[in-house]
């Protein structure tokens, strides 16, 4: 039965289009409860199948509901604002015209095919469509279930091997983003390579978050739970750079402000310190191509906790508090990381015991050894 009883009113469930609608009839009666269900359903059947006069709705085009979704997504995410922006640009850019009726799940395929031609990410693309359906109302949650159904919703990224970087690679890594133009690519990648900070958890960092005299970073909106919030210490060389580049935002924006970020907005250099970089693509795809390093971003963070665990000086929760969350197939290859340094540091035991006791065979021999050995009884 698809209507049930909660404390005393009558309330209908049922699937519709992959999605669950579950609604209160505001009733004591069954049979009312029964006729709201059916008349739920015929309304929702009528609306997908374009029964209703929808005219005002078919002369609508996705621009003008996209527009629409922001003004009210930027007010109730604003941390994500200028990603949704971002998002939200490339598909008005492309189906921006399209009227939101004649959207199907051919133009969003259609849409994906043109994103990949562009060189854009399936990740990326996949986000923007996330955005495009969710911008579609009810329309988008049909098209979603139908595309879940026929397994053409979401392209399949190549997910790229982790890497670690060699100490020369992060050098030269180093030198040729402090050799940038932009003033903040050293800084942020001095935080993914010696803070382990995520892409995102960079572009979002805010000065209030940044502690210069404790040398302490609290990161801030993060991809997991586990990360948000967590507090990295600041060696000495990412300290170095992070004074240095508040004493260039200072000559800059001529103050810094707790909600400010660290990162700013802006190309090809910083103009609004409220909004977030977009992204550091572009410029990490030059110092890539400068230093003739392959790797991603991404490999930054992977380079760090590696380097924690080879250190030998890191536990797993050691990691899993510095780093935030890391899963359970990473833990393991760092395990295996932290074995092998140990296994070094043993081996390194050996080398010695080795070297000592080659050295000792090397020694003269006194006159007094030599009787005593002489002199010494064998077992029958």
């Amino acid at each position: 039965m698809s209507v049930y009883k909660r404390g005393g009113v009558w309330w209908y469930h049922f699937s519709f289009a992959g999605r669950h609608i579950q609604e209160s009839t505001k009733s004591t009666r069954k049979t009312i409860a029964l006729e709201a269900e059916k008349n739920r359903r015929m309304e929702l059947e009528r609306s997908f199948n374009a029964v209703e006069d929808r005219r005002h709705e078919r002369v609508r085009s996705v621009a003008e509901v996209a527009d629409q979704f922001f003004e009210d997504y930027k007010v109730r995410n604003p941390k994500s604002e200028t990603f949704a922006d971002y998002a939200l640009g490339h598909v008005k850019r492309l189906v921006g015209k399209t009227m939101v009726i004649d959207v199907d799940d051919e133009a969003i395929k259609t849409y994906q095919t043109d994103r990949l031609k562009e060189k854009a990410s399936p990740k990326s693309i996949n986000e923007e469509v996330g955005f495009l359906l969710r911008v579609l109302g009810e329309q988008g949650d049909y098209l979603r279930a139908k595309m879940r159904r026929t397994r053409t919703l979401k392209l399949s990224g190549q997910k790229g091997v982790a890497q670690a970087f060699t100490v020369d690679q992060k050098a030269a890594l180093l030198a040729e983003a402090k050799a940038r133009r932009s003033k903040t690519i050293y800084p942020a990648l001095m935080l993914a390579l010696h803070a382990g900070m995520r892409d995102a958890e960079v572009r979002g960092l805010q000065w209030g978050r940044v502690d210069l005299e404790r040398a302490i970073v609290t990161v801030g909106a993060s991809k997991t739970e586990a990360g948000e919030g967590r507090t990295i210490p600041l060696n000495a060389d990412v300290l170095a750079a992070l004074v240095a580049h508040s004493k260039w935002y200072l000559e800059k924006f001529h103050e810094t402000r707790p909600e400010w970020y660290v990162f700013p907005f802006g190309k090809p250099q910083p103009t609004d310190p409220t909004k977030s970089a977009t992204s550091f693509k572009t410029v990490w795809a030059a110092i890539k191509t400068k230093t003739e390093i392959t790797g991603r971003w991404h490999d930054s963070r992977h380079t760090f906790i590696t380097d924690l665990a080879e250190s030998g000086e890191a536990s797993d929760e050691t990691i899993r508090d510095i780093a935030g969350h890391v899963s359970k197939q990473m833990l393991k290859h760092y395990s295996h990381i932290r074995m092998e340094a140990k296994r070094r540091a043993v081996d390194s035991l050996t080398v010695k015991v080795k070297k000592a006791a080659a050295g000792a065979e090397n020694q003269p021999v006194s006159n007094e050894a030599a009787t005593n050995s002489a002199t010494v009884e064998r077992p029958n």
